[in-house]
């Protein structure tokens, strides 16, 4: 059996994510900042898929210490892991002129940070197996900017950038790496907006390309998955 790695899985994508990959039979390492969130997914998943193993952490993947105790006890628990879903994120609609203080430093450690730690931790490891498969959850504001949520898109425009080096120096080693990049999803980032979610990508359907793509042949990389909602952008 092959081991998945999601950071914040207990919500909108990442949860998405998770039950697709039990649904394939991967065991998992999940986790999130909430442990009574993580206790709840592990026996969801486990009432479906009680096959498969399933690893929680109450992890804040901003604080390197605690992401890297993450992934070293992921590998301990359930052995190499050979998928990585770097999903976690935070969304902050400021303007760069209207930042507090502290707003670059955290959504830099939340939106950038962890890939690449993540990817520092796991990648010699991939190259040396090749084999393995990163997905790193980009946004739309990687390729067009939000100047109403700056920072968030600088940092996602940072971590497309990540995954194109990503990219590059795992191809020679055939370790794939995948650019996700959704539109307007039906997440917890909408919560108190009234919406329409036949009008917005589900967390399922980025999750299902996610699956779709990993179960590609051996020789076939899909490098970027850009999801949109078919009216267009709330």
């Amino acid at each position: 059996m092959k081991n998945a790695l999601i950071t914040a899985a207990t919500k909108g994508i990442g949860k998405a994510v998770a039950f697709a990959f039990a649904f394939e039979g991967l065991n998992l390492a999940i986790c999130s900042r909430n442990a009574d969130d993580l206790e709840e997914l592990k026996a969801e998943l486990l009432a479906i898929y009680p096959n498969i193993n399933i690893f929680t952490a109450e992890v804040d993947c901003s604080n390197r210490k605690e992401l890297i105790g993450f992934a070293t006890n992921s590998e301990k628990a359930l052995g190499n892991i050979d998928v990585i879903v770097n999903n976690v994120g935070i969304y902050r609609m400021n303007s760069i002129l209207d930042d507090t203080l502290h707003d670059f430093e955290e959504q830099l450690n939340t939106n950038l940070r962890p890939a690449y730690e993540l990817y520092r931790f796991f990648g010699k490891k991939m190259m040396l197996a090749k084999s393995g498969h990163i997905f790193n959850i980009c946004s739309v504001a990687s390729i067009n900017p939000i100047a109403a949520a700056g920072t968030y898109s600088v940092t996602k425009y940072a971590l497309l950038g990540l995954n194109k080096v990503m990219r590059q120096e795992m191809e020679p080693f055939g370790v794939k790496v995948t650019a996700v990049i959704p539109g307007s999803t039906l997440t917890n980032s909408w919560k108190g907006v009234e919406v329409d979610k036949d009008k917005m990508v589900l967390p399922e359907d980025v999750a299902a390309a996610i699956v779709n793509a990993f179960k590609m042949s051996p020789g076939a990389n899909v490098e970027e998955i850009t999801i949109k909602p078919v009216y267009g952008q709330l």
